[in-house]
């Protein structure tokens, strides 16, 4: 070891991703320890459990929960030369542990806390470009933090912007030009409209906000944006984005009363919607693959203007009760209607679901439309066997320009049943590309094969 050059070793350093293994590495050698001055990140994650441990050794007593991550980030701070990335984070409770169930005053895992975010910033603002932080919310949910404010008036260089878990104030916010990504989640937020958001990070190119609370009425006004990621867990009378420069758009809301959109060079668009009301896009004139989520497909499709563009094309579908499907028809039709130009569809497993709920649903549709879908995927639920593998087949039958097909089976659908269907599709469509897998819910796709599957694969 001690023979290994000192660039190499340095190389090993500062690969590790986790500031703590870096700690014990710096004990375990004491050429580590002279090299870690000079490393440029520090990634310090707290897991929950210690701080579970250090609740239980201390319930008994009145003395305030003490925890040492301020300490050791702060020491690994005070060694550094020269920082450009900081990520600091605390794990937080599972989602479904009420904040009532767990007390906690104090402000030791308090991480976007003014007075501790002033002691280490200014020093290490100058070659900043990358800034995390995950708040402890037990901590910081009835603590309204002035983070931002500080990032604007130090971190003039900052690239990338992430914070978490905390309730921000956006008071005395300084523009901040060459920030270009910005993650806000599960955030509360002071901005009802999102006017200060726009002012504060006009040339932001990515933008994240996972489940920002304190919204109104906001609008996305950023003539740079290329990316942006916006679920909206709140029900929210309107929502509006005008991005002139936006090419990818994945949207999530619960419900909206209205909704506009203003983005010409969308080209890839995921949109998840429970309740359809007044939705307005302006015409999308490059948009190529459009994802759509909803337990009224068709009634979403129809808001859209005619699109003679999208290519991809996939429909998904949120859990139903049993038996609860859309009043309108979900036809192929339909949706090839919608849009035309499509040439390679797709549907999920709960999507396929309400296929089958209906023979309408594949009513034979115009030549043009049979004519442009050349691949296809299907998520099979498969309650049904002999009706899921007849619906398939009309779909292959109409269809009659496929080319790739891409099947896969849930995993507990019987084996003969499944291979006999494949049997069958292979002899009846020689010229077809098929693809075989199989699927289950929180769990990856398995494809099998690109030919026949022996039994023991499916």
């Amino acid at each position: 070891m001690d023979r290994l050059p000192l660039a190499l070793v340095f190389q090993i350093l500062s690969r590790l991703d986790d500031s703590a293994d870096v700690g014990r590495c710096r004990v375990a050698w004491k050429t580590f320890d002279t090299l870690f001055p000079d490393l440029r990140s520090i990634n310090l994650h707290w897991p929950l459990q210690r701080y579970i441990d250090l609740r239980s050794r201390n319930s008994s007593s009145s003395s305030q929960l003490s925890s040492p991550l301020k300490t050791i980030f702060l020491n690994l701070i005070s060694n550094l030369k020269v920082l450009e990335s900081v990520h600091i984070g605390a794990e937080n409770l599972p989602l479904d542990v009420s904040n009532a169930d767990v007390e906690d005053y104090g402000d030791d895992m308090y991480l976007t806390d003014g007075a501790f975010v002033n002691e280490w910033l200014p020093r290490v603002s100058g070659t900043l470009k990358s800034l995390s932080i995950s708040d402890f919310w037990i901590q910081s949910c009835w603590r309204r933090s002035e983070v931002l404010s500080l990032v604007s008036a130090y971190c003039h260089n900052l690239l990338e912007l992430e914070l978490k878990h905390a309730w921000l104030s956006m008071a005395n916010v300084n523009p901040m030009p060459n920030l270009t990504t910005l993650t806000l989640e599960f955030i509360r937020l002071d901005d009802k409209y999102l006017t200060e958001l726009n002012k504060g990070f006009p040339n932001l190119q990515v933008l994240n906000l996972i489940g920002v609370k304190g919204l109104k009425l906001p609008m996305i006004h950023l003539l740079n944006l290329k990316t942006c990621h916006w679920t909206v867990t709140d029900t929210l009378p309107s929502l509006t984005l005008i991005t002139p420069n936006l090419i990818t758009l994945k949207l999530e809301c619960v419900r909206l009363a209205a909704m506009y959109i203003e983005a010409p060079l969308l080209s890839y668009f995921h949109f998840a919607i429970d309740n359809v009301r007044a939705i307005s896009f302006k015409t999308f004139d490059n948009l190529k693959s459009l994802s759509l989520k909803s337990s009224h497909i068709c009634s979403l499709a129809a808001k859209f203007p005619r699109i003679e563009t999208v290519e991809n094309l996939t429909i998904e579908s949120p859990d139903l009760a049993m038996g609860a499907v859309e009043n309108s028809n979900f036809t192929l039709k339909k949706l090839l209607t919608y849009f035309p130009t499509v040439t390679s569809l797709c549907f999920n497993s709960r999507a396929w679901s309400k296929f089958e709920a209906s023979y309408e649903s594949f009513e034979q549709f115009d030549l043009d439309g049979r004519k442009g879908v050349q691949k296809f995927r299907g998520y099979l639920l498969t309650v049904d066997p002999p009706l899921t593998f007849f619906l398939v087949t009309c779909v292959l039958e109409q269809c009659f320009n496929l080319v790739d097909v891409s099947l896969l089976f849930r995993r507990d659908v019987d084996v003969h049943a499944s291979r006999r269907f494949i049997y069958w599709c292979t002899a009846h469509w020689p010229s077809v590309n098929w693809r075989w897998g199989t699927w289950a819910e929180g769990t990856e796709d398995s494809w099998i094969t690109n030919g026949i599957p022996n039994a023991h694969e499916i």
